[in-house]
């Protein structure tokens, strides 16, 4: 018969019903997937959609590509098979499953650690994080990889003990990069700055764009990109205006010194007017403060309850406009620099006598 007849050990029968075999399991897995992932559907996605994506995630990329392979590896086994196809089947069974098992183990981890910052409101910590999330990959695939050339005979042992002595020489080779990698850790736990801070760097200005593992860059305020060390920014002073709650304003007025005493008397109660009656402003003092070379010198300090510039400077323009229309109504006069000569004049005459 035809079905009896042989091919590579095994007669047709046998592998027409291991084809069987799966197709009926492939169909069972499908049928309930189906079912399993609607029940998730209705239990977690109005309310939990993160772990609803996870668990799809998880069942369609690696439960049930898992599930086959465990049946086929079952079905195959079953089957006569050479010793060198046996082996062969092994190895890639072997590699498959370390793939397969990889892969979770890392999607487990980041989505942990997404959930751990999303449920404390911190998610622009998960931003900064995300280059370290690289780096937890090449640990948990380089784990998998030893272990799978352990399973395939080789002298795992000898393997990490010479990667453990070119690690050191590759440390000593690059402790400049090993010190912008701990400054990145600096940053990340001690958090002067996030992406989108608008910052002074060793008088610079511009806008945080991206914290890497080397390096951070800044978008200048003239268009260029500044990419800084971490390890400079550990060291330098940044000043970060996107932490200002408010910004002080001094503002210093000069009079002549032939304004009158009632005006002088007046000016520190009529400037207070005008900056109180701006919103977002809190009035600090306002003196007359000194005498000056060639004027009666005032000082004001006052808050714009603001950190943007734009508002600051918005508040600051309306009030300056304000204080000279007040003084041009008053006629006081600003001061500037002037000098005053005093000459002195002698009437010189010759008392000479006639000859």
């Amino acid at each position: 018969m035809f079905l009896k007849k042989e091919f590579l050990g095994n007669t047709i029968e046998d592998y027409l019903l291991a084809l069987g075999v799966f197709l009926a399991v492939f169909i069972l897995i499908k049928i309930i997937k189906k079912f399993v992932l609607q029940r998730l559907k209705e239990r977690f996605e109005s309310s939990y959609i993160s772990k609803y994506n996870f668990l799809n995630k998880s069942i369609n990329k690696f439960f049930v590509p898992a599930i086959y392979l465990g049946i086929l590896y079952l079905i195959i086994e079953r089957l006569k098979l050479s010793e060198e196809t046996e082996k062969i089947v092994v190895a890639v069974y072997s590699v498959l499953i370390t793939y397969f098992v990889v892969r979770f183990t890392v999607v487990i981890i980041k989505y942990f650690i997404e959930r751990y910052f999303i449920q404390r409101d911190r998610e622009s910590d998960y931003n900064r994080i995300q280059p370290l999330l690289g780096l937890v990959d090449l640990i948990v695939w380089s784990v998998g990889v030893i272990f799978l050339l352990d399973n395939f005979g080789f002298q795992v042992s000898a393997v990490v003990t010479g990667l453990g002595i070119s690690g050191v020489a590759v440390a000593l080779a690059a402790q400049a990069i090993l010190g912008d990698l701990f400054s990145y850790f600096v940053l990340f736990f001690d958090k002067p700055f996030e992406v989108g801070d608008f910052v002074n760097f060793e008088g610079q200005l511009g806008n945080i764009e991206k914290i890497g593992l080397k390096t951070t860059k800044i978008r200048a305020l003239s268009g260029e990109q500044l990419i800084v060390n971490n390890s400079r920014l550990t060291t330098a002073t940044v000043h970060n205006f996107k932490r200002m709650e408010k910004r002080r304003a001094v503002l210093r007025i000069g009079v002549v010194y032939q304004t009158p005493h009632e005006k002088l008397k007046a000016i520190p109660d009529m400037v207070k007017e005008i900056i109180t009656r701006h919103e977002l402003v809190q009035y600090d003092r306002g003196h007359f403060v000194s005498y000056g070379d060639f004027s009666l010198n005032f000082e004001f300090v006052y808050f714009v309850l603001s950190p943007e510039m734009v508002t600051y400077l918005d508040i600051q323009q309306s009030i300056n406009l304000e204080i000279y229309k007040l003084f041009e109504r008053e006629r006081i006069e600003f001061a500037y620099p002037t000098q005053t000569i005093f000459v002195n004049q002698e009437n010189n005459t010759d008392s000479g006598t006639g000859q």
